[in-house]
């Protein structure tokens, strides 16, 4: 019998599951926090406090690390030794490492975790875990590379927006921006009448689309939120454009809910990825007012739309946290629309 013909005994999947680990973490375990942390030059609990940061319970007395996890600490080391850094900035960019790719390494699995049931129904793989060791084998190093890449281009961006948008030396995380958010039109019934899969499968697609949409238009998607994304563009105008490409490219599909769309203008707060401040919750709050494939702006933003644009203020209504505020409802003017 070929081996690729039979089913991996208990012996064979132990095995498998130590290749497995051992391909994504590039070493073995062989390593407790004590010997790592000794051999990484670090202080027993100055170890651990990192491990937490990036989101790790303590393992202590176990053998849970390797030689991987010796030259990370030892980078740490390095950093704090030479002053290059200082404590806080380390800690605060390691929770960020931390919870960003968390959250990276949840959604990969999960797409991988699809991708092998597929290969499994369609007969292209026989067991699920020889499938996830071959794909660690084959495919795990040029996503690595990717990764790598994507980092380093994101942040070069990020470096240039400070550059261009922090307008006070004192404070370069406060920016000048247009906020949008998008949400989907009655998702909460609708989530109602789908099962799991459509469900997962729905919301992907619509924070794919608003992406795609969002960035070919020069935005920039800041986070998604399952039936709403949010966004910022450099202007009023730029912000607006995207909103009625997102609005068309909605509903042109019949698979998907029409959405509504609020924009709102102003100093906002960048803080570990993410922005604060009036026009996010402000923006927030206009397409809970909003129609389907409708646009819902304030009056900041208002003031600098062009002449591509038709507005007509609309009667005051409550908005949570703002109180009584006069919406302002946008349209493209014909003679701009695109074909």
């Amino acid at each position: 019998m070929k081996r690729s013909d039979r089913r991996p005994t208990a012996v064979d999947r132990e095995a498998l599951r130590e290749r497995l680990v051992e391909l994504i973490l590039g070493h073995d375990i062989e390593l407790t926090g004590e010997e790592v942390s000794s051999r990484g030059d670090f202080d027993y609990e100055e170890a651990r406090r990192l491990w937490r940061a990036l989101g790790f319970p303590d393992v202590s007395g176990e053998a849970a690390f390797g030689q991987s996890d010796v030259k990370a600490l030892g980078s740490v080391r390095q950093a704090m030794d030479t002053g290059l850094l200082d404590e806080e900035s380390i800690y605060r960019i390691t929770r960020a490492l931390g919870r960003t790719m968390s959250r990276l390494a949840d959604w990969q699995v999960e797409a991988l975790v699809e991708q092998i049931e597929r290969d499994i129904s369609a007969g292209r793989a026989k067991d699920r875990l020889e499938r996830a060791v071959e794909l660690a084998e084959r495919a795990a190093p040029g996503f690595e590379q990717l990764m790598l890449y994507s980092w380093r281009r994101h942040v070069a961006a990020a470096a240039s927006r400070i550059e261009a948008f922090g307008t006070v030396d004192d404070d370069v995380h406060s920016t000048y921006l247009t906020v949008g958010f998008v949400d989907l039109s009655r998702f909460t019934s609708l989530s109602n009448d789908l099962d799991d899969d459509a469900l997962g499968h729905l919301v992907e697609d619509f924070e794919d689309d608003c992406t795609d949409v969002v960035t070919d238009g020069g935005g920039r998607v800041i986070k998604t939120l399952g039936d709403a994304v949010l966004f910022v563009a450099d202007d009023p105008g730029k912000g607006a454009r995207i909103a009625f490409s997102l609005i068309a490219h909605m509903s042109a599909r019949d698979d998907l809910p029409n959405v509504k769309v609020g924009l709102a203008t102003g100093s906002v707060l960048s803080r570990m990825g993410d922005v604060f401040g009036p026009p996010v919750n402000l923006a927030s709050r206009l397409t809970t007012v909003a129609r389907s494939n409708r646009l819902l702006v304030d009056e900041v933003t208002a003031s600098q739309l062009g002449e591509e644009f038709e507005k007509r203020t609309l009667p005051a209504r409550s908005l949570r946290g703002f109180g009584l505020v006069s919406p302002i409802t946008v349209s493209q003017r014909r003679a701009f629309r695109s074909s």
